[in-house]
């Protein structure tokens, strides 16, 4: 009688710096209102060991404090998921502003913070696009092989996203099968995440993102197939996103030639947000 085939594999990697930076992320959520980018920053630092500035914890503020970022001044329920009742017990007093459609964090204000904030020991490399499953993936790959920490802290457009609670036969069948069918997004916004895993089938990556409220998948951590991923990257029609690669500075010369090779600019993005010293 022959032999059945051997099923396909999953195949699963974590980022260096995962298990850190989850850990940082179980101690920090909920993010604070509209420090998604700050939260995200703090995660990042906490993966590459930088744990404290003279003496003061390095969480949300401390990052929002030094990106710039600003915040509106009436809080707007329509902006968080459900289930979820916002959060303004601010450690650090940030600017507010009246319009919450262009509060948050920029990205070139936050790559400042993460590299301000770790004394130079880290580089935070933002990288605009074009974005596809490709070049995810080969970001992915950089990422993967840098020691001793990685962290990926994307800019994203929920509204290209699987809902984060996807039960696990459309999951399966994503790997297996390569089915793109998934759950309606739970919410329609642009935000901050951490990727820091992937889990790759016969037909399909999905990619673990650590997130910045509990009610997203379970305890905020949710996995998005690469498609959409990148498609939320893209962020079309709406300003755009990209992805802030975090890195020891010493990775840093490898990873922008590996992005530059598949084709990825490196550049800040204008995501819509207000900086800082644009207030008058």
């Amino acid at each position: 009688m022959d032999a059945l085939p051997a099923p396909g594999q999953i195949e699963v990697a974590l980022l260096p710096g995962a298990r850190a930076l989850l850990d940082a992320h179980a101690e920090e959520l909920p993010q604070r209102d509209d420090l998604c980018g700050a939260f995200c920053g703090a995660l990042a630092l906490r993966a590459g060991g930088v744990l404290e500035q003279q003496g003061e914890p390095l969480d949300q503020d401390a990052v929002a404090a030094v990106a710039g970022s600003v915040v509106s001044r009436v809080a707007d329920p329509r902006c968080l998921p459900a289930g979820e009742h916002g959060r303004r017990d601010y450690r650090i007093s940030p600017p507010l502003i009246d319009d919450a459609a262009v509060s948050g964090t920029t990205a070139a204000g936050l790559a400042h913070a993460i590299e301000e904030l770790s004394g130079g020991s880290l580089a935070a490399l933002p990288f605009s696009g074009p974005w596809s499953a490709r070049a995810l993936e080969g970001v992915f790959e950089l990422a993967l092989s840098c020691e001793p920490s990685a962290a990926i802290v994307a800019n994203l457009a929920t509204r290209q996203l699987w809902g984060s609670r996807a039960p696990l036969p459309e999951l399966l069948a994503y790997l297996y099968s390569g089915q793109q069918q998934g759950p309606p997004p739970d919410w329609d916004v642009g935000h901050f995440s951490c990727i820091f895993g992937r889990a790759r089938g016969p037909s399909g990556t999905l990619y673990a993102l650590a997130d910045t409220y509990p009610s997203l998948g379970s305890g905020g951590v949710h996995v998005q197939p690469a498609e959409r991923l990148a498609l939320a990257l893209e962020r079309p029609l709406m300003p755009p996103g990209g992805a802030i690669v975090v890195v020891a500075d010493a990775e840093a010369a490898r990873v922008r030639e590996g992005a530059a090779t598949l084709g990825l600019r490196e550049q800040a993005w204008d995501n819509g947000t207000l900086a800082r010293e644009m207030l008058a």
